[in-house]
């Protein structure tokens, strides 16, 4: 921007800008006291300060003598995956994971989710600049076992699980953490690119999409990356983990359809309690379908995950955000002939004009 409003010198309006600002900050201070939204995001703020904060050149911890010598094949690792991502998939990589950050503790952030428990119908939290969304974190124990009893309380299912990366989409030059560092070097290379793709497109109140669109470019830009490198082990484990969480989407996907049904064949207050008991006959099919006929077929997913998944209104919502429309996906990367790069623009295109 140049000059200023007419009639008024550059430095006379470059007071008025300084108190206006003034008066923005107060206010959002202000705000950011007196609202429970406001307190989260202040909270949410100190702790990604403290992450930016803590920020060291990957290069510099790279070339520490005293840094393990795995820590520093997983960085070198990082750098080549973000420079593979954005010169081979055309995904800003910006100043994306050109640093790291040592956390103090095994878990970034807790992620909550909750659900009617007779109905597929998600909690929503709104947020400035992303919308609604279907989850919510935590960065302190306390506050997200508050919020899950809170929900609890009110009739919920809930879902809380940890996460080991986020993407501030952007705004900020997101360092790597210790959290992610520790993946095995499959994971490691799929989270660098799926966090990268939030990059390259985010829809506003869109997160399955958003979600499972990074799902889909993390996985197959992995297998295509150990591949580029001649590392055929690792490119046919992330081709098996794919195809596993695939097959897993599948079934989810038609225990949606299944719970949906029930649900609708059952409407109104006074047919509650027979949705709940549909509910937990449908899911006590569905254990016994993951046990006795998806698990032996399973080559990256222990057994015992089929025993112990989580089943409930809750953690279905939250695995659909990550395992929406794979194959559709799948469809336009063979379509492109397996070009994920014009795989990645064709799909943006379409949710772009689908969205208008």
């Amino acid at each position: 921007m140049s000059g200023g409003p007419e009639g008024k010198s550059p430095r006379r309006w470059g007071r008025w800008a300084l108190t206006g600002l003034g008066g923005l900050i107060l206010l959002a201070g202000l705000w950011l006291a007196v609202t429970p939204l406001g307190r989260y995001l202040a909270r949410a703020g100190w702790e990604e300060a403290k992450i930016l904060w803590a920020r060291r050149p990957i290069a510099e911890v790279a070339g520490d003598s005293t840094t393990p010598a795995a820590l520093r094949g997983r960085l070198q690792l990082v750098l080549e995956a973000r420079r593979f991502a954005e010169d081979s998939l055309g995904l800003p990589a910006k100043q994306v994971f050109t640093q790291f950050t040592q956390l103090r503790s095994d878990t970034l952030v807790l992620v909550l989710s909750g659900a009617r428990r007779d109905a597929l119908e998600p909690v929503l939290w709104r947020f400035p600049l992303v919308g609604r969304l279907p989850y919510k974190g935590f960065f302190r124990v306390e506050d997200a076992l508050r919020a899950e009893s809170t929900l609890v309380a009110d009739g919920f299912d809930t879902y809380l699980r940890p996460a080991s990366a986020f993407s501030t989409l952007g705004w900020f030059n997101d360092p790597l953490l210790s959290t992610t560092a520790a993946q095995d070097s499959v994971q490691l290379v799929n989270t660098v690119i799926h966090e990268l793709t939030h990059n390259r497109y985010y829809a506003a109140s869109d997160a399955p999409f958003n979600e499972s669109f990074a799902n889909f470019v993390g996985a197959r830009g992995a297998e295509r990356f150990f591949r580029a490198r001649g590392d055929t082990v690792r490119a046919n484990q992330a081709a098996a983990e794919w195809a596993d969480e695939r097959a897993l989407a599948a079934f989810w996907g038609q225990l949606y359809r299944a719970l949906d049904a029930a649900f609708a064949g059952a409407p109104g207050e006074a047919a509650r309690p027979r949705r709940l008991a549909l509910r937990d006959s449908i899911y006590a099919v569905a254990r016994r379908t993951l046990v006795d006929s998806l698990a032996p077929r399973w080559r990256t997913i222990s057994p015992l995950y089929a025993e112990r998944v989580r089943l409930d209104n809750a953690a279905l919502l939250a695995r659909g955000i990550y395992l929406t429309d794979l194959d559709a996906f799948e469809a336009a990367y063979r379509d492109s002939g397996e070009n994920l790069a014009g795989t990645i623009d064709t799909l943006v295109t379409r949710h772009m004009n689908r969205s208008k």
